[in-house]
């Protein structure tokens, strides 16, 4: 695929190969991830995209103010690379179109019905951040409306001109944010309109979505890397298998069919409610999530002599704790799928878990951030 011209790409600066070629946007990856890895793993390709646009299933608006004509007026953006400064943003190339399309229709009707905008350096206004999921097999689709205030004024009114025009809207959440803080979603929240939730499927297993659940942004990528991670598992049915940093369950419950007993450990009390939920859905009765920090999860295990056949491993940017990797190490693991976001926070683990008994027998990389500077790896380890 050529490259698309993108009229935000300097203003915005997110995604930073937006006008190159495609193909040679994955080879220069593919290679950056190789000579990373090259110490520890020979890395068996890259996974691009067949239509690498439009893929972002999350989308996320701030709304903020610009002078034009000597007036101010009402703009829905993204905030420049490394910045505050809001580019005003109508269409994104990477994001999902209707997403796109329900926020222009949402910023009339913020004007029609005069609904402040928030001015971060005033502290006054009430709208700060409109946040938009689609479900990619179910085509649900959840709004979120970050207020400083719980009332919405004329929400009645509001609610059912946006359903009007957009009836293919599942649910409709307020969130409140009155704190002065850079964090878009606050601790409280409404249901405005629908359960609260939308669903979604991914690898035949159907994951309940909530404002705040991490969730990966490209479904189609994340069906694919969840695929090669249980292959890299190579399980047999009786296995016991840790889902370390386990969000919403979506690793663990994907793997649960290959498993004897699936135990997932998330620290964001959110996510691991929807793991929980999740289980039930899938009648994964064999699957047990827990609210906890990993690290000391599988501490508790080894302290108690409990081990794990498989860990699977799905960090932060910034990779593992050294806590986490003894931990895990502990519990001795015949194997570890290690899947990660940041190839080299991968390969400074892969060096400490080389050091303690394990070695790196296989490595993909997928290309889960097209056009972005992000790419996301799974790795193979076992005992040495």
């Amino acid at each position: 695929m050529s490259g698309v011209n993108c009229p935000y790409r300097k203003s915005c600066g997110g995604c930073t190969t937006i006008g190159q070629d495609y193909e040679s946007t994955l080879r220069k990856k593919e290679k950056w991830v190789e000579k990373l890895l090259r110490p520890y793993v020979r890395l068996d390709g890259i996974v691009g995209m067949e239509q690498p646009l439009h893929y972002r299933n999350k989308v996320h608006r701030v709304c903020s103010y610009e002078r034009f004509g000597g007036r101010e007026r009402h703009i829905a953006g993204i905030y420049a690379e490394g910045t505050h400064r809001v580019v005003p943003v109508k269409h994104c190339l990477i994001e999902n179109e209707t997403a796109d399309a329900m926020i222009d229709d949402l910023m009339d009707m913020v004007r029609s019905f005069r609904i402040r905008i928030y001015n971060e350096d005033t502290g006054v206004g009430l709208l700060r951040h409109i946040l938009i999921r689609t479900a990619h097999a179910t085509g649900q689709v959840m709004v979120v409306l970050v207020l400083t205030s719980p009332v919405l004024p004329g929400k009645k009114h509001f609610l059912k001109a946006l359903l009007a025009a957009h009836p293919e809207i599942t649910t409709v959440v307020i969130n409140i944010n009155d704190r002065r803080t850079s964090m878009v979603l606050g601790e409280r929240e409404q249901v405005a309109y629908g359960p609260g939730f939308i669903e979604d499927v991914l690898l035949g297993k159907r994951f309940r979505i909530s404002s705040r659940s991490f969730y990966q942004v490209n479904s189609v990528q994340a069906e694919r890397i969840y695929a090669q991670a249980i292959e890299y598992a190579a399980l047999k049915g009786r296995e016991t298998v840790v889902d370390a940093y386990c969000g919403i369950g979506t690793i663990g419950l994907a793997a649960s069919d290959h498993a004897g007993r699936v135990i997932g450990v998330e620290s964001n009390a959110d996510a691991a409610a929807d793991a929980a939920v999740n289980a039930k859905l899938n009648h994964a009765d064999h699957a047990l999530f827990i609210c906890d920090d990993a690290a000391d999860y599988l501490q508790r295990m080894a302290a108690e002599r409990k081990k794990a056949d498989v860990i699977f491993m799905d960090p932060p940017r910034s990779g593992s704790s050294e806590v986490f990797l003894e931990a895990a190490v502990a519990v001795s693991p015949g194997r570890i799928v290690y899947i990660s976001c940041n190839p080299e926070t991968l390969a400074r683990d892969l060096g400490w878990l080389s050091k303690h008994g394990y070695r790196a027998r296989k490595a993909m990389a997928f290309d889960q951030f097209c056009f972005a500077d992000h790419i996301e790896t799974v790795c193979l380890l076992t005992h040495s």
